[in-house]
This record gives structure tokens, C-alpha cells and sequence, in this order.
């Protein structure tokens, strides 16, 4: 990465938070509610290089499933409301929860990725 790349990269919080090219800050990281473009439209960056994973969902869905099997029942033991409020409650809020938070985790990583400029590791012969 040149110097110029370099001093170009954005925060990868920001590139996480607003969905932005790691590359030129364009808002054109996302194509979906968590799918990547395919590359950037601005500086044609290939998001498709980059190696992600399932990390972000993995350890998203269960910091998410902590936090709301804790408020579940300091809900019920507070209030002992019927189940269908629970339902009502808990499962809208563990999907957007998961899928906001799954777009800032995916961006930060793709941004990191890029400021480092990880690659898959070979092991030469």
C-alpha cells in the first residue's frame, strides 16, 4: 500500500458504522442488509478479496443472545407478563440487534483487513 493509500484509508469504525469503501469512503460497502457489494463503485476497490468470514455472526449471536436471555428474565421476574409479550419483545429485538451490529462488525473487519493488508497466509515448500 502506497503512502497516498495509506493516508486515504478511513477509520474502520466509520467503515463499519456508515458502510463506506475502505479505500475512499464512498458509501458503497453493502448491497444488502449484511451482503457486501461486489466492488466499489467509486474506486472499484473489489470487496469480493476480502476474506470476512462467519466470526462477526458467531460471537454477534451470542454476545446478543446473552444480553437478552439476562433481560428476559429481569423482565419475567420483575413483571411476569404473558408469553406472548416476551414474543413480542425479545424476538425483533435479538434480529435487529444481530443485523445492525452484524454490518458494523463485518465493515470493521473488511476495513482492518485492508489498513493491514492481511492476506490469506501460504506456507511455501
Amino acid at each position: 500500500m502506497s503512502d497516498r493509500d495509506r493516508a486515504a484509508v478511513v477509520p474502520p469504525l466509520q467503515v463499519g458504522l456508515k458502510g463506506l469503501c475502505p479505500r475512499c469512503g464512498a458509501a458503497t460497502l453493502f448491497a444488502g442488509a449484511v451482503r457486501f457489494s461486489d466492488h466499489c463503485r467509486a474506486c472499484g476497490l473489489r470487496f469480493a478479496d476480502f476474506n470476512v468470514g462467519d466470526g462477526p455472526a458467531a460471537f454477534l449471536t451470542l454476545i446478543w443472545g446473552a444480553i437478552v436471555v439476562a433481560a428476559a428474565i429481569t423482565v419475567e421476574l420483575s413483571f411476569s407478563p404473558p408469553w406472548w409479550v416476551h414474543a413480542l419483545l425479545w424476538i425483533p429485538l435479538t434480529a435487529a440487534g444481530v443485523v445492525w451490529s452484524l454490518r458494523v462488525a463485518k465493515g470493521w473487519l473488511m476495513a482492518a483487513e485492508y489498513r493491514n493488508a492481511a492476506r490469506e497466509g501460504r506456507i511455501t515448500p
